[in-house]
C-alpha cells in the first residue's frame, strides 16, 4: 500500500467520525436518586464530551429518551446508518464506551455497529436499532 493510500484511508475515517453524534439524555436519573440532586445523565453527557474531545465524534445533550426504567441512557447515530439506543450505562464508567461504539458505527460499511469489537456494555446494554429514514427491506 503506498503512503498516498494510507492517507487517504485516514482522511476517510476522520471525515467519517465527524458525522458520528452521540445524545445523552441529561434527565437521567436512577429511582434511588433523590429528585434535587444533580442528574446523573448530565454527568455522563459531560464525561463524555469530555472523552470525544480531538476525536471527531460530536456529544449533544437531549432532555429525555424516554427510556427512564432502564436510565442512563445515550443513542448514537450517524448519517446513512442504523441508530442505537443504549440503556443501563455510567456516568463515571462509560463515556469511553460510547465514543469506542460512535467510531466502530462511523467506520461500519454496512450502517450497522458491529458486535465484534463493541464494548461489553454497548453489547448488553442495548435498547433499540432504528433503521436509517430511508431504509427499505430487502425481500427475501
Amino acid at each position: 500500500m503506498a503512503l498516498a493510500d494510507i492517507d487517504q484511508d485516514e482522511d476517510a475515517t476522520v471525515g467519517a467520525l465527524t458525522l458520528a453524534t452521540i445524545y445523552v439524555c441529561i434527565t437521567c436519573q436512577r429511582v434511588t436518586d433523590l429528585e434535587d440532586a444533580p442528574r446523573p445523565g448530565l454527568a455522563l453527557a459531560r464525561a463524555t464530551a469530555r472523552a470525544a474531545e480531538g476525536t471527531g465524534v460530536t456529544v449533544r445533550q437531549v432532555r429525555c429518551l424516554a427510556n427512564c426504567n432502564r436510565a442512563l441512557s445515550a443513542a448514537i447515530r450517524c448519517d446513512d446508518t442504523w441508530t442505537y439506543v443504549f440503556g443501563g450505562l455510567e456516568a463515571e464508567r462509560d463515556a469511553t464506551a460510547l465514543i469506542e461504539g460512535a467510531r466502530l458505527l462511523a467506520g461500519a460499511e454496512d450502517g450497522i455497529m458491529p458486535w465484534r469489537g463493541r464494548p461489553e456494555v454497548l453489547k448488553r446494554g442495548l435498547i433499540a436499532r432504528v433503521p436509517p429514514l430511508d431504509f427499505v427491506e430487502e425481500d427475501e
